[in-house]
């Protein structure tokens, strides 16, 4: 017995030899890395520093270009038309920045064709004290840069030019700079978001109607659109893309003429008011805003619903695509021709909804709509599209992705309006909501029941087709919850559910949630119930909002 001890522990010793032996070696071949890149790093800094002696041929010479070309920077050794197309996605700001690097970049800024100039971002506030948006400090400000900036820039026509000056512009010094801008030629992209205070709006120069290299146009803020009335179609040959929100106009007829001189335009934003008519008085009749373009594909109209009677709209445009409507419907509305239809979205603002007149408005302004595959549209106009007429409820036999948004009022059972509305979409495939309970008090009311109304008939979309449902502000209410379990027992080819839980609810309300929605009976074996706390795009696609 003492003779196996004595073996295990002499084992032992020798195991703790090996090992100890083991570590003395890595350590050792630790420290001979270590001064392996050492050595390195000293052979690489002496080569870096020493001159070239001129006689080629050494081992030392070797070294040092090898070590050169380690270090050499490639970005600085492309030609200059390459690097000002790199610089030219920069804002100018970053762009002048870059002539700090070295002479190589010092002057490369002023070759970019591209002005990127904007008050809310030249200047921060880690630059100066920041007293104002207009002047950074009692030496410099806004006005000082810009003008700086063009002055020494070389004589190179530009291709885009982005100036916003938010307060207390200058417009006799921006209108020389586009009417500059635009004698070179060359012009593609122009954006101004202009804000004079109390002094008169910038009056865009005539030239710029005639300007035939032009593809975007975006003005915004204060200024004067008054187009010649010899603008035709061949003023804006190439312009694709026109965004004008709360300009003022010299006529009420502006807005037609401007697009009239637009054949080929693609896509267009219009956000307009009163305000931007004022001076020209009820006498000079209503405000046309007629959209007879074959090539538009995507349109956004927005007027306020107290304007609404100011405005007669006429829409003709076999190409369009995708349409946002925002704002009141007055008498004066024309929706034809818009066959190749595939998104709408309809946000009606009016207090008058609930009247027969305007019930009927709203439904003439949708007949056109019936073909879209995907509707977007608020709670209270669902009601006003499933009133009766003579012509009984519309059918929207192509529709396949159906969008609700809007507030939930927890005592009008919003959801009979609903269940209409999916009733006249046989194909629904997507179905969504974005709601808000009005009534913060019955947040998380899961004590109170509500029940659909049983005599309603299945609709179609929900037994045959309907495969995704989102809701998104999902609260717990009761009338929340009698939706999910309503769909849950009777789409029988659901496969997601994804809810987007209010994010200040608590804890505890959540996984009650949690909870209570995965207890539901599920018709279709194949559907998923996500929970997501997250941001949930209903909107796929972009839409410029000024």
């Amino acid at each position: 017995m003492k003779g196996q001890t004595r073996e295990s522990m002499e084992e032992e010793e020798e195991e703790e030899e090996r090992r100890s032996e083991k570590q003395r070696i890595e350590r050792a071949e630790r420290a001979e890395r270590r001064d392996v890149r050492a050595e390195r790093r000293d052979l690489l800094l002496i080569n870096v520093r020493a001159r070239p002696c001129g006689c080629g041929g050494s081992s030392s010479n070797s070294l040092s270009s090898s070590s050169a070309d380690y270090y050499k920077d490639i970005i600085s050794s492309l030609p200059d038309c390459l690097l000002t197309h790199i610089l030219s996605f920069l804002p100018t700001r970053a762009s002048v920045a870059t002539s700090i690097l070295s002479n190589r970049w010092r002057s490369l800024w002023k070759l970019v064709p591209v002005l990127d100039l904007d008050q809310r971002l030249l200047f921060t506030r880690l630059d100066t004290d920041y007293p104002g948006p207009t002047r950074t400090n009692s030496n410099f400000s806004f006005l000082d840069a810009v003008s700086n900036i063009w002055a020494l820039r070389n004589a190179i026509p530009l291709s885009k030019l982005r100036l916003h000056w938010t307060s207390n512009c200058d417009s006799f010094l921006v209108d020389t700079w586009v009417q500059d801008t635009l004698l070179r030629g060359g012009l593609q992209e122009l954006d101004l978001y202009i804000s004079t205070g109390p002094n008169p709006p910038l009056e865009m120069p005539t030239t710029l109607f005639f300007c035939s290299t032009l593809v975007s146009l975006i003005l915004t803020g204060a200024i004067l659109l008054n187009p010649p009335a010899s603008a035709s179609a061949s003023t804006f040959p190439s312009l694709r893309i026109l965004v004008i929100g709360g300009v003022q106009y010299a006529k009420h007829n502006s807005i037609s003429t401007l697009l009239a001189a637009c054949p080929v335009l693609q896509d267009l934003s219009l956000i307009v008011s009163t305000s931007n008519f004022s001076g020209l008085g009820e006498c000079a009749g209503k405000v046309n805003v007629i959209v007879l373009i074959p090539t538009l594909k995507t349109l956004y109209v927005q007027w306020s619903a107290d304007d609404c009677w100011l405005y007669k709209l006429q829409i003709n445009t076999p190409a369009l695509e995708w349409f946002r409507f925002v704002g009141g419907l007055g008498e004066d509305v024309v929706l034809e021709n818009l066959p190749n239809l595939v998104e709408a979205v309809i946000e009606l603002e009016d207090d008058d909804l609930n009247s027969v007149d305007y019930a009927k408005r709203v439904l003439d302004f949708s007949r056109p709509l019936l073909n879209v595959q995907s509707l977007k549209l608020s709670i209270e106009d669902a009601e006003i599209f499933c009133n009766p007429y003579e012509d009984g409820i519309p059918m929207f036999h192509n529709l396949s992705s159906l969008m609700f948004y809007g507030e939930l009022h927890p005592d009008w059972f919003a959801w009979d309006v609903v269940l209409l509305m999916l009733c006249q979409a046989p194909k629904l495939q997507i179905l969504a909501f974005k709601l808000t309970l009005e009534d913060q008090s019955y947040r998380s009311d899961f004590k109170r029941h509500y029940h659909l109304k049983e005599e309603f008939y299945v609709p179609e979309c929900l037994s045959s087709h309907l495969t995704t449902f989102y809701y998104k502000g999902f609260s717990g209410h009761g009338i929340e919850m009698e939706l999910v379990r309503y769909v849950l027992k009777e789409a029988k080819v659901l496969k997601t559910m994804k809810i987007t839980i209010e994010s200040n609810l608590g804890s505890k309300a959540k996984h009650r949630i949690h909870k209570k929605l995965m207890n539901f009976r599920r018709s279709s074996r194949t559907c998923q119930i996500e929970f997501d706390e997250g941001h949930l795009d209903l909107y796929p696609h972009a839409v410029l909002v000024l």
